[in-house]
């Protein structure tokens, strides 16, 4: 479910207040946590947090014309996810995230390759996520896109 809003700001205001309160919540955590580099921006219709052309000028193999993503936060129909690329990339940060998720919260992991569903928001283990953001910087995500994608 993409949303049509053209900012943060649009996008947030057009959510129900309990996906409303989530998602702030989320992106506030992500912000306080991202290393410097990385852009917010409306991206594939979800708050992104992108390497900007200016840093990666080659932008994402799929479509050249988009800065190359990173990470995506959405509020889709039954669920609230959070899409990570360095968890599909980097095996080491993916079992660094899967043993954390179990000291953090209580409910079963729902994962696919670089998307973690939470269909309950008092169970998204917001300080966890903040953490995971901050856990790649630009360069390093660049490093592994390129050596996973062979771009």
């Amino acid at each position: 479910m993409q949303s049509k809003a053209l900012s943060v700001e649009q996008y947030l205001s057009e959510l129900p207040p309990d996906r409303q309160e989530a998602m702030s919540t989320l992106r506030k955590e992500i912000l306080r946590n991202l290393p410097k580099g990385f852009k917010e921006e409306i991206s594939y219709g979800m708050i992104g947090y992108v390497v900007p052309h200016t840093l990666y000028p080659k932008g994402y193999h799929c479509a050249p014309e988009l800065p190359l993503p990173f990470m995506n936060i959405a509020s889709q129909k039954n669920f609230i996810a959070v899409y990570h690329m360095g968890v599909y990339a980097d095996k080491n940060l993916l079992d660094w995230f899967v043993e954390e998720y179990a000291k953090n919260t209580t409910a079963r992991l729902d994962m696919g390759k670089s998307c973690v569903r939470f269909k309950k928001m008092i169970t998204i283990p917001y300080k966890l996520i903040g953490e995971l953001a901050g856990k790649m910087t630009v360069s390093e995500w660049i490093k592994r896109y390129e050596e996973n994608f062979k771009v």
